[in-house]
């Protein structure tokens, strides 16, 4: 299967059809504007057709045993495998993103059907300490029912499997609404491994379309049992006030202004290659990124000098290209907002500008920002674009203050004292803190689900296997 070969109508009730209103829309390769496909401009209409249609197979999708909707997904995992070169060079292509980005997502898609898989078969229930001598008391998993999911165009395969394989496997069944600017590798590819799994009609439904179309008639149907989102802070907003009215469930993530700390005895070299990955792998492009770098002032002119010398080695262009560090931002539109909105206004305010700044079509130098104060777009903005914004600062105290000021998701701390480095990772009020390590490479397993907010922390004991380009 190659890129051009992925069908490009709604898939709904097991069927491949086109949207209700007969309009489509061309994808584009992100680095050359070149057409690759096309995907159904699906709206309210059909968004009322592929709840309907999971509403129905749901019951049925339950009672299956744990053991049959396992072998769905390892057949639904298998085609995807089948696919895996066509499907990263499809996500280099409409993503913008380099081969190993592409590779990540595609193989962590594979693999969360592979572990959804195994989960479904291992625990049912549990057995309760009965509250009383004689009694018995038993909890038992049960399917939420019809999930609604809409997910973002930065790892779009990745980020629908995370929401679909574990909701198939616990007798759910899906609607997903990919990204209109990823709507081949975020979900028609993932239609039709579904279809040729074998999946029951109705189980698994892909409406492509428009967020104001589409994405708002999913996230506002009272026929979900829960709407997952992936996305904008803005979008989320307007998402929960509308579920507010019904009590309807939401989940929503939707990024943070993330904070990268250097503390006065952190070993730079090792701060600066991290920062390579933390700000700028996939052009700084996730709701993981690294917005601040927060510095302690004995340090801040070595920390500057080496995330510059490594952020002007990178070379930047067509990912399909040999060599490519870095590829296009996802749209014109976004990288406006970079510049425009992020760089262009706190440089107007103070903010220094080392290197980077410039732009060529949609591709975006690596840019480095120092003289960040905390009153800059810079600092206050999630950023979502290929920028290292720096602010010193004068203490441990103030680092703390100054990461706490915002939202945040995932954290890094820079420290030669691990104790040091725990210490400031519970202070900060991220999900997941990293010290002396990238987040992106140090993933959060057994988190402690319950009534208590979830804080991972994770510690880089030995050297980093980090890639050539951000080791500088």
């Amino acid at each position: 299967m190659t890129w051009s070969a992925v069908v490009s109508e709604l898939y709904i009730g097991g069927e491949f059809r086109p949207a209700a209103s007969g309009r489509s829309a061309p994808v584009h390769e992100k680095a050359t504007g070149a057409q690759i496909g096309a995907y159904a401009l699906g709206d309210g209409v059909d968004v009322d057709r592929a709840v309907a249609a999971a509403r129905a197979a749901q019951p049925g999708w339950a009672a299956l045993s744990a053991p049959e909707r396992a072998a769905y997904l390892r057949r639904f995992g298998d085609r995807l495998q089948e696919r895996y070169e066509d499907l990263v060079a499809l996500s280099m292509r409409e993503t913008g993103g380099v081969r190993a980005k592409a590779e990540d997502e595609v193989s962590t898609s594979i693999r969360q059907l592979a572990i959804s898989a195994v989960q479904a078969t291992e625990n049912a229930g549990d057995i309760l300490p009965p509250y009383k001598a004689g009694k018995l008391s038993l909890s038992r998993v049960v399917p939420l029912g019809v999930i609604g999911v809409i997910t973002p165009w930065n790892y779009p395969m990745n980020l629908a499997m995370r929401m679909v394989a574990p909701g198939l496997a616990f007798g759910n069944t899906i609607v997903l609404k990919p990204s209109e600017l990823t709507p081949m590798i975020g979900g028609q590819v993932l239609a039709e491994a579904a279809d040729h799994a074998g999946l029951p009609p109705g189980v698994l439904n892909v409406v492509t379309g428009d967020g104001l179309e589409a994405g708002r008639a999913l996230s506002e149907h009272r026929g979900l049992d829960l709407l997952d989102f992936t996305g904008g802070r803005e979008a989320g907003l307007a998402i929960a006030a509308s579920a507010a009215t019904d009590l309807r469930a939401v989940r929503l993530e939707l990024g943070g202004d993330n904070a990268f700390i250097v503390l006065d005895d952190a070993d730079i070299e090792l701060a600066a290659s991290c920062a390579m990955i933390a700000s700028l792998e996939f052009q700084g492009q996730t709701c993981i990124s690294s917005s601040r770098h927060i510095v302690m002032r004995s340090v801040a002119d070595r920390y500057l000098e080496a995330v510059t010398r490594r952020a002007e080695a990178l070379r930047v262009g067509d990912p399909m290209a040999p060599g490519v560090d870095l590829g296009p931002l996802i749209s014109e539109a976004q990288r406006d907002r970079v510049h425009r909105r992020i760089v262009e206004p706190s440089i107007a305010k103070g903010a220094r500008l080392v290197t980077g700044g410039t732009y060529d079509g949609p591709f975006y130098r690596p840019t480095v920002l120092a003289d960040v104060t905390p009153e800059m777009p810079a600092f206050t903005e999630e950023i979502f674009g290929p920028v290292i914004p720096v602010t010193v600062v004068d203490s441990e105290d103030e680092a703390v203050e100054l990461a706490n000021r915002h939202p945040m998701m995932m954290d890094s701390v820079f420290t030669a004292d691990l104790m040091r480095g725990m210490s400031v990772a519970e202070r900060l009020q991220a999900g997941e803190v990293h010290v002396n390590d990238a987040h992106a490479r140090h993933g959060a397993e057994n988190q402690m689900p319950g009534f208590t907010k979830r804080q991972w922390i994770g510690v880089q004991r030995t050297p980093l296997d980090l890639p050539a380009w951000a080791r500088g």
